[in-house]
């Protein structure tokens, strides 16, 4: 008896539509950490190397918004600061959504770009660094107290994407947290009053992971773990010259797509980096 074309290509297309279910519903069972269901502050920072670092810290911040875009996710900005020529010196974006801090939280850390760069007209090979950081959005009601001789409040004129100002007036805000030299930058809202708000709910949430990632760092020393979970660690490299590669220098994960990575297709680093935490928490 022959079986009925159409049914058969039904029956693969329900395959996998409930492949497709038990991948998701095995990904959630990895965020299982305590603020893994918040939204998050992402914030991006070009290290040395002036207009290189700052376009390669622009190419970073096309490629997370590109990845909220296709995993629906919200995104609202926080603030810009362009760099001299091109790029950006830093932006700090707010990424609102379920489970946003539990799977960018993989992304914290130094991000590595080799390639021939635009800007050198002898066309030589360049390396660039970038950091990414990222906080969850915690409660209003954070237990945590900030004596005001601590902060240092400075104001400045707001601007946006493309050298669009967001307003005339000194709206935009930055607060120095100075026993911990935490900067924290809003100049979203359109008055100086709601930006301060805004940049000492972030400030509350940062502190907040400090104290708590310092609990994590003196209970480590009790048991004689050696664990790396310091800022500023270097995580992923992308090689455009001599070679195509993306590589995850945590869990050996690897692509030669350097433009689909760049282009928001970071779920292969998100998911097997979740899959490495719960592996090594066993």
């Amino acid at each position: 008896m022959e079986m009925d074309n159409s049914l058969l290509d039904n029956i693969i297309k329900d395959l996998e539509n409930i492949k497709k279910e038990i991948e998701s519903l095995s990904k959630l069972l990895l965020l299982n950490g305590k603020y893994d269901k918040e939204n998050c502050i992402l914030e991006i920072h070009s290290g040395a190397g002036g207009t290189e670092a700052c376009d390669w810290a622009n190419m970073l911040y096309r490629m997370y918004t590109r990845w909220c875009e296709k995993n629906n996710y919200q995104i609202k900005l926080l603030s810009y600061l362009e760099g001299e020529e091109t790029g950006i010196k830093s932006c700090s974006i707010q990424i609102n959504g379920d489970n946003a801090y539990g799977y960018l939280k993989s992304e914290k850390g130094v991000h590595r770009l080799v390639r021939l760069s635009p800007f050198d007209s002898n066309n030589r090979r360049h390396t660039s660094f970038a950091s990414v950081e990222i906080t969850p959005v915690l409660d209003n009601d954070i237990n945590i107290e900030i004596q005001d001789a601590d902060l240092k409040i400075d104001v400045y004129r707001s601007s946006g994407c493309g050298g669009q100002g967001v307003n005339t007036t000194d709206s935009a805000v930055r607060i120095t947290h100075l026993p911990t030299k935490i900067v924290v930058t809003c100049q979203n809202e359109r008055s100086q009053i709601q930006n301060k708000e805004e940049a000492l709910r972030v400030l509350k949430s940062k502190l907040q992971i400090l104290e708590e990632e310092k609990k994590q760092r003196e209970m480590n020393n009790i048991k004689g773990e050696e664990k790396n979970i310091e800022f500023g660690s270097q995580i992923r490299s992308y090689v455009m010259h001599p070679y195509s590669l993306v590589k995850d220098h945590r869990t050996n994960i690897e692509t030669s797509n350097v433009t689909k990575v760049l282009d928001g297709d970071i779920n292969i680093f998100i998911d097997s980096y979740l899959k490495e935490q719960i592996n090594h928490e066993k």
